[in-house]
């Protein structure tokens, strides 16, 4: 089995591809596609094939997925570039993917997304069942895109489209966690934000890549317990500004999911069932 990993120098990726080299087992091999050489070297470093492309090159996506039995897309644009190429690399991008995988003969193609597709809440956790209902604060460009993306791919006709729907990532150096106060200074002091450490992120994606029998389903793939603004500053070890107590939460259930369906089916428990247990383990 040959698996190509796409956007392996994000946050993400950069994590997500020494855990599947780590479980690879014999015969098992791991390829990235990536734009420049010298980022390949810490994966060819731990055994990786390396290509170097641009996702939007047809001509790259031909040499990445040329023999290749499975796909994992994490790349994603997101997060302060224009809304053009959140487009161009989201959706169009990843669909082109989605054609080069299935005119190569690819198996399975796992699509990483992102809870922000959901849109607005729904006075509950959120299903994969659940339709994408745009709007709300954290709407844009980026969910918009994915959300597109997760449209187009299943339509596709002869490829194993799955696909796991990400919370906000943090763990291990990643500076999302400060980041996040970017958003949380701004909100009201109960407002909630549903997390997921990388650890758990990569668990969830390797089950999916390697669950027999799941085309077209969708996962989500989160901790147990969302954390609110006041905790994210707290976090953070940032003074907490007295306004987040003076704010109503416009929609309490915003971007939170129910990972029953990940836990039914796959087996998924989150070894950082919340941030505290990972800042306990120096995980963070």
């Amino acid at each position: 089995m040959l698996t190509l990993v796409t956007g392996t120098t994000g946050q993400v990726g950069r994590r997500f591809v020494p855990r599947l080299i780590a479980q690879s087992r014999s015969g098992e091999r791991v390829r990235v596609l990536v734009r420049d050489a010298s980022r390949g070297e810490p994966f060819a470093e731990l055994g990786a094939e390396v290509v170097v492309g641009d996702l939007r090159d047809a001509e790259a996506l031909g040499k990445a997925v040329a023999g290749v039995d499975a796909v994992v897309n994490v790349a994603a644009s997101f997060r302060g570039v224009p809304d053009e190429e959140a487009w161009a690399v989201n959706r169009d991008a990843a669909v082109e993917l989605g054609r080069a995988a299935a005119a190569s003969g690819v198996r399975r193609f796992v699509q990483v997304s992102t809870g922000l597709v959901y849109g607005t809440g729904r006075g509950r956790l959120l299903t994969e069942d659940d339709e994408s209902r745009p709007g709300g604060s954290m709407w844009g460009a980026y969910p918009a895109s994915k959300a597109e993306a997760e449209r187009e791919l299943f339509a596709l006709e002869g490829l194993d489209v799955r696909v796991g729907r990400l919370p906000f990532v943090y763990g291990e150096g990643d500076p999302h966690l400060a980041q996040s106060l970017m958003w949380a200074k701004n909100w009201a002091s109960a407002q909630r934000l549903h997390m997921g450490h990388h650890a758990d992120v990569a668990q969830g994606l390797l089950r999916i890549l390697h669950a027999p029998g799941i085309s077209g389903r969708i996962y989500n793939i989160a901790d147990d317990a969302p954390v609110t603004a006041v905790e994210l500053h707290q976090l953070n070890g940032a003074e907490i500004p007295g306004e987040l107590y003076e704010r109503a939460d416009p929609d309490p259930w915003l971007v939170l999911m129910s990972t029953e369906r990940i836990r039914r089916e796959l087996g998924y428990r989150p070894v950082y069932p919340s941030v505290y247990a990972a800042r306990e383990a120096g995980a963070l």
